[in-house]
């Protein structure tokens, strides 16, 4: 990141939720609270305090007295005033005289004014609720703006604040458990930040049904959702409030506060929850989800935008600055979930989808028809294999229908010919071995072709030819060798009947696959499996679906260094081909992958939070950026590949399937993605 550079640049908006110390009843002493949190709390774009907190919501007929509600308004105007050096946007609820009436709103600040207030639409008059003693609900035909203090203000549930690329909405308790939430129709008029003034008593299982529905609108409105509620310094008469603040994305929970019932020990003081917003991924959301758009025919009434004027970049008190790290958490194998249980949940969720996908097309076969499969005794014809061993168990077929082919070639190494053996065996399924040297070097006879610059002549055998190539430079390389191999095995394949593809998601992204060799099939169940799943996959197969000799030959295969072993081994018998060598770390590809194709994210954005990702090795900056080049290169070079690649069932979110997510010319040049980096 260059010094012109910061974390909104990459669309990090942050934003913190929080709970402060309540004196019932004392604005200024609430106004003191607030400004001991903003001491303590780094600086953030946004901070959310909860429903009528500068007064407490609890405050019953009191808020029938002129003296409340005049030392709240004196104390909203101190608030403001201690925003003129603040980098943020404060956003405070407080009981508000609108007319004749009273009214409960949340008030935004900045840059030392007063920017706008939004009034409460639904208020609860059940249970333990009684708002509409004290309060009018807001509507659509309340007066534009309202006079706090001699100043107009914009007032009305039409609001949205604009904040640079962040545009604020604004609710208030109740309205968000409505059937219709005043933020979706914030959402489609452009709130990308929803924000959510509260006062939530605590009942027992009311925190899970809150967060799954402040999670959930997260995800329905394609935005950021920001929660504070109010902590147990409000009255307990009947009830206790638990101080709860949470923030969403897009369905996925980011941060969350401490909160009474919690079962850690119960609320001390203030609580906050803080996180970064990336609005440039919701913004590519709102972009490909095009019911997102059609969505804004249904909206009830215009909205009016308040912007937010430029504000101060430092606290001068402290003398801090904003950082501009990341502290919202990358993860370096985003197709693979980080947490053991979920992982676990997550791997047997897709080979469940592989499965069903495979026991369906299998229906449209003869019954007695073979399922053929090229088994390596690499991870990807090993997923393959264990798919359509239970797709067979599933559909009550004999194992016995599947068709496992061996074919060793001049870089097969011993180990991966007895793992593929060995499993066939071990499952159950009926086991070929075909050694396709004699075919190659017929191959390479009738094309003339000198094989890493070998000469065939009469007397070349297979074994002489191999001995040969053994003697090569390690780094001697062969294009039509390689393919050649990867072909005739194809063809030995295709020659007996219906072929089940191996390849993965990532070997299509790269095209790391020999066209209409490896690259083809009849059905893929690997289609949209990425390489850094695989092998997550194959290691759940062997914990939890398999024993004995099974599970000790699919340790060693998850063991085992990837290579398609189509280079020759060295004269001691090792692999001398990998493919992480070759291209880089599949860690560095499958990352880039998932932000280019998920995200949408511009090469300075990956490189950006690469930059900040714990990767599994300390990979330098230069290092991650030539690999990023290699991948963009690949991606686009191979596009002619992938629009041909046989059916296979999605898993995840990314796929590169001509026929469904990603259709791309062949043509498409990557000068964009390339340049200055």
């Amino acid at each position: 990141m260059t010094a012109a550079q910061s974390l909104s640049d990459f669309g990090l908006y942050s934003v913190a939720a929080v709970a402060p110390e309540l004196a019932l009843g004392d604005p200024q002493q609430n106004v003191r609270n607030i400004q001991a949190v903003l001491a303590r709390l780094s600086p953030v774009d946004l901070l959310l305090f909860p429903e009528l907190a500068l007064t407490g919501y609890s405050c019953g007929d009191l808020f029938g007295q002129q003296t409340l509600l005049d030392a709240a308004e004196e104390a909203l105007f101190v608030l403001a005033a201690e925003t003129v050096d603040l980098p943020a946007v404060l956003v405070v609820g407080l009981p508000l005289r609108v007319q004749s009436a009273l009214m409960n709103v949340a008030a935004v600040l900045a840059a030392g004014k007063i920017l706008a207030i939004v009034p409460k639409q639904y208020l609860p008059t059940n249970h333990e609720f009684y708002e509409r003693r004290w309060f009018r609900p807001g509507g659509i035909d309340e007066p534009a703006e309202v006079s706090i203090g001699g100043t107009a203000v914009p007032f009305g549930i039409d609001l949205l604040v604009r904040h640079g690329d962040a545009v604020l909405g604004i609710e208030i308790c109740e309205d968000f458990w409505t059937p219709v939430p005043p933020s979706s129709f914030q959402s489609i008029a452009g709130a990308n930040i929803l924000l959510n003034l509260s006062a939530s008593n605590e009942l027992i299982g009311k925190a899970d049904w809150r967060t799954q529905l402040i999670t959930s609108q997260s995800g329905r409105c394609l935005a950021g959702y920001v929660y504070a509620s109010s902590g147990p310094q409000e009255s307990t008469t009947d009830v206790v409030f638990g101080g709860h603040c949470l923030i969403a994305e897009n369905g996925q929970l980011l941060s969350q506060s401490r909160r009474v019932g919690d079962g850690h020990g119960g609320w001390q003081g203030a609580g906050w929850a803080t996180a970064q917003v990336d609005l440039q991924r919701l913004a590519h959301d709102r972009r490909t989800i095009s019911a997102f758009a059609d969505a804004r025919r249904f909206l009830p009434y215009p909205f009016r935008v308040v912007p937010v004027p430029p504000l101060r970049t430092s606290v001068p008190s402290s003398g801090s600055h904003r950082s501009e790290v990341p502290t919202r958490w990358t993860n370096p194998r985003p197709f693979v979930p980080a947490d053991d249980a979920t992982r676990t949940e997550r791997c047997a969720e897709i080979l469940e989808i592989q499965v069903a996908g495979l026991t369906r097309r299998l229906t449209q076969l003869p019954s007695a028809q073979p399922l053929f499969i090229g088994v390596s005794g690499g991870l990807d014809s090993t997923l393959a294999l264990l798919v359509a061993t239970l797709a067979c168990d599933q559909a009550g077929l004999s194992r016995q229908r599947i068709h496992g082919i061996t074919m060793p070639g001049f870089g097969t190494s011993q180990r991966t010919q007895d793992n593929a053996l060995q499993l066939m065996q071990n499952l159950g399924t009926r086991s070929e071995q075909i050694d396709i040297r004699p075919l190659c070097l017929q191959a390479f006879r009738s094309l003339d072709h000198s094989p890493l610059a070998i000469k065939i002549d009469a007397e070349t055998d297979v074994e002489s030819l191999q001995a040969q190539l053994r003697q090569t430079p390690g780094d001697a390389n062969d294009l039509v060798f390689e393919n050649i191999q990867a072909r005739l095995r194809t063809f030995v394949l295709m020659s007996r009947g219906f072929v089940l593809g191996t390849g993965d998601l990532s070997e299509q992204a790269l095209g790391w696959s020999t066209y209409n060799g490896d690259h083809m099939s009849m059905y893929n169940v690997n289609a949209s499996i990425p390489k850094t799943l695989v092998q997550f996959l194959v290691q759940h197969a062997a914990d939890h679906l398999f024993t004995g000799q099974v599970r000790h030959v699919l340790q060693s295969i998850v063991d085992t260094p990837i290579s398609p072993e189509l280079l020759p081994l060295s004269a001691s018998g090792k692999i001398r081909q990998s493919t992480e060598q070759s291209l880089g770390p599949y860690e560095l590809h499958d990352f880039f992958l998932y932000h280019v194709v998920r995200n949408g994210f511009t090469p300075e954005k990956i490189l950006f939070l690469a930059r900040h990702t714990k990767f599994s090795e300390p990979w330098d900056q230069a290092f991650i950026t030539r690999t990023l080049a290699t991948f963009y290169r690949r991606f686009f070079a191979n596009q002619f590949k992938r629009s041909c690649v046989p059916d296979g069932p999605k898993v995840g979110t990314v796929s590169l399937s001509p026929r469904g997510d990603w259709r791309m010319p062949s043509d498409a040049h990557q000068g964009p993605f390339l340049a200055d980096r």
